[in-house]
């Protein structure tokens, strides 16, 4: 009986720490959270500045989303399916390093 349950945790343990084992730097789905981040981080600019805010505020509001939205599904991901990935994070933030690039540079 000891050995079973000594087994069953064995497995408990590969089955849970998979997604962090398979969680490299590059691949598709940082790619994902890099171009996601630089959408979110523009059409939130574009948006608040269709409404009437200035640039800063603009600015700082799209970052202000960027942010909530990739640390909330970090969150999301860490509960749900046991894989909060700091990866991701860093991904998520240089997308919106591009992203930051991109409205600071358009045209006001």
């Amino acid at each position: 009986m000891r050995l079973s349950t000594v087994r069953a945790t064995r497995v408990a343990l590969v089955v849970l720490a998979f997604p962090l084992a398979m969680d490299g730097w590059f691949g598709a789905d940082k790619m994902k959270h890099f171009f996601m981040s630089a959408f979110i981080q523009s059409m939130a600019y574009s948006s608040a500045r269709a409404a009437g805010a200035s640039h800063d505020g603009a600015f700082v509001s799209a970052t202000a989303a960027t942010v909530g939205f990739g640390v909330g599904r970090e969150v999301y991901d860490g509960r749900v399916k046991r894989a909060f990935s700091y990866k991701d994070l860093v991904w998520d933030g240089a997308g919106l390093a591009a992203g930051m690039v991109l409205v600071n540079n358009a045209r006001r």
